[in-house]
């Protein structure tokens, strides 16, 4: 009991051994109920807020000492699932967004595949396109289109720029061409929190015409938790759910370290976040993701990379306690 009490103490220090997510052990995807992606890609924002490529080693570097238990739940999803950290996506010719974009379907295809729903942490928003490009009508959505749960300050649908910076796959652009391609159904996906700098006051229009069904940041305040809680409940029943949760849905305070941070309106808290994350509790959560961290300008502590762990802690223990019940 004593060596077990010492290696577990060993365990919850960040800065000791190899950093695995969430310790978790390094394994291929084959055989995983879970499988714990780092995609380091910055390309597709197309701009100087190109260290997002950083995050996913950044949050190695802290998970360790996050939560082993999640005491809402009652879940241990370490005992309840089999997860492993199935490492990075390799990225050869890593200024090319385009080929990179490739890498990561090509990558999440083996993946899905081998039916292990992936956490993933990022790198930019773009990685989204790539990853539901393997899992939208893919194995474990069991050949439909997966539905969104977005929470983001951006709506991603910028269809009025035929790139961003010369990115075409870009992290401006995946909510549009994953509808074009099928891959995902705008009409049962929800983006919440968009409260974004328009340049145009028509910057929700794509959305709209898409069909996506929207809750900005003032709808949200006005209307209220419970209220947008019960239309995602409503919208995403029954569905394939694919979450993605941009850092710079949460108010700079929250996370500071995020490339495009919106300070000019108050984003999400934490407790805010999880609830919304916690409407599809108990639904068919083909995989997650986790964008935009930037640790080059987080505070001493970690704080944003701690609370992009924590985050995507809550996707895990959600998969988990499914996995748990069947």
């Amino acid at each position: 009991m004593a060596e077990e009490h010492d290696a577990s103490m060993m365990n919850n220090l960040y800065w000791w051994g190899i950093p695995t997510l969430f310790r978790a052990p390094q394994a291929e995807p084959e055989g995983q109920d879970i499988a714990l992606v780092g995609v380091p890609h910055s390309t597709g924002n197309g701009s100087t807020e190109r260290d997002q490529h950083l995050g996913p080693r950044a949050v190695r570097n802290v998970s360790a000492l996050q939560r082993r238990v999640h005491d809402v739940f009652r879940v241990d999803p370490w005992n309840s699932a089999k997860i492993a950290d199935v490492g990075d996506v390799p990225f050869p010719r890593a200024m090319d967004n385009e080929h990179c974009i490739e890498q990561i379907t090509n990558f999440y295809n083996r993946i899905d595949k081998a039916g292990a729903r992936p956490v993933s942490i990022g790198g930019d928003h773009s990685i989204t396109g790539g990853i539901v490009q393997a899992l939208g009508c893919g194995n474990i959505a069991g050949g439909e289109p997966v539905s969104f749960l977005h929470l983001d300050a951006h709506t991603d649908v910028f269809t009025k720029v035929d790139h961003f910076m010369g990115a075409k796959k870009s992290a401006a652009h995946w909510g549009a061409y994953l509808a074009d391609q099928g891959q995902v159904d705008p009409t049962t996906s929800m983006q919440i929190g968009l409260r974004g700098h328009p340049r145009t006051l028509d910057w929700l229009e794509p959305s709209y015409e898409y069909g996506y069904n929207v809750v900005t940041m003032a709808d949200y305040r006005r209307r209220g938790a419970a209220d947008v809680i019960a239309q995602t409940k409503e919208v995403l029943d029954g569905r394939p759910v694919y979450i993605t949760f941009d850092l710079d849905c949460l108010d700079p305070t929250i996370a500071p370290a995020v490339s495009n941070i919106e300070p000019g309106v108050r984003g999400f808290d934490i407790d805010e976040a999880v609830a919304l994350l916690h409407a599809v509790r108990g639904m068919n959560i083909v995989g997650g993701d986790v964008v935009c961290l930037m640790p080059t300008k987080d505070q001493p502590n970690n704080i944003t990379s701690m609370v992009a762990t924590s985050i995507m802690f809550e996707m895990i223990s959600m998969i988990a306690e499914n996995a748990a019940s069947h």
